[in-house]
């Protein structure tokens, strides 16, 4: 279990508007170091540094970017030696220059080295999912339209990419199939149609579940409307003169995302056509890591 004044410093460096549980970090970081460590540690610190070895570290970013993970990054060091004294200089969802320091870590030596692999994989990782994330954002600019993410995530690190997602600036699609209705292609084509379908998602939804339907052309999108059942409406690969047609044609009557071909090339003709949010799975699946290192100063 992380101490109290750990979890209180994670407290401290987590994104104000991310969500993220205390349990889930816990949780990631002890799955990731029980990989690396394995069944007898970290043999090569153990041969080669003396028990009780003191030393004073730093991460730096090496390149420019929106900076995600730090509260793991603790968690890992934390988890190894609760003493390690960590002294943060940003928070995440801060954007910084190349060579920027984002936290000190001071204390035993063999557990600095033995968790600073796994603590740089979180943040790299992240960072460059928040990175990412940022660059779409800045491309909108001060239009109405929300970036959000899919669930094209990487198996087990849902909850800490769409974090990430949150710290670049973006929003989060759903979590899981659990948490809202998404009737997709498939789904229609099972059902029968759109109305059969929307009608029996209608009657099983719970009264605080939103129900969203995918669409591929304008007459599937005019039957949405004209059943008049679903919350949210997908328009799936149109392209941007179709999409202008669509926002027009829905008038503010449901909420409209479009998914397909979101590039940093297209987004920003992709936002003026008045789409409420534009989902990429590339955000998450294809950010490339944020070059930070870790950098002994004995």
């Amino acid at each position: 279990m992380l101490t109290r004044a750990t979890e209180s410093l994670i407290e401290t460096l987590t994104y104000p508007g991310g969500f993220i549980s205390p349990l889930e970090i816990e949780d990631a970081v002890t799955r990731a170091l029980a990989e690396d460590l394995g069944r007898a540690g970290d043999v090569t610190s153990i041969a080669t540094v003396p028990v009780g070895t003191p030393s004073r570290t730093v991460m730096a970013a090496r390149k420019a970017g929106t900076i995600s993970g730090l509260p793991l990054a603790v968690a890992c060091f934390r988890k190894l030696s609760p003493d390690i004294e960590i002294v943060p200089v940003v928070r995440d969802g801060a954007t910084v220059e190349a060579k920027a320091a984002l936290m000190h870590i001071n204390g035993d030596a063999r557990a600095v080295l033995s968790a600073e692999r796994v603590a740089l994989n979180f943040v790299q990782h992240l960072s460059g999912v928040a990175t990412a994330t940022q660059a779409f954002v800045r491309k909108v600019g001060s239009g109405k339209t929300r970036i959000c993410c899919t669930r094209k995530t990487t198996p087990g690190l849902r909850s800490l990419e769409k974090y990430a997602v949150r710290c670049g600036g973006g929003f989060n699609h759903r979590f899981g199939l659990d948490d809202a209705i998404l009737i997709k292609d498939n789904h229609i084509a099972v059902a029968g149609g759109i109305r059969p379908v929307l009608e029996r998602a209608r009657a099983n939804a719970g009264h605080l579940v939103k129900i969203e339907i995918e669409v591929d052309s304008l007459e599937q999108l005019a039957d949405v409307l004209e059943c008049g059942l679903a919350d949210v409406v997908l328009i799936d690969n149109f392209d941007i003169a179709s999409m202008r047609k669509a926002t027009a044609l829905v008038g503010g009557r449901l909420v409209v995302e479009a998914s397909g071909g979101i590039t940093l090339d297209t987004i920003a003709d992709i936002a003026a056509t008045g789409v409420d949010y534009a989902s990429s799975g590339a955000l998450t699946h294809s950010a490339p890591a944020l070059d930070v290192g870790l950098d002994i100063e004995m």
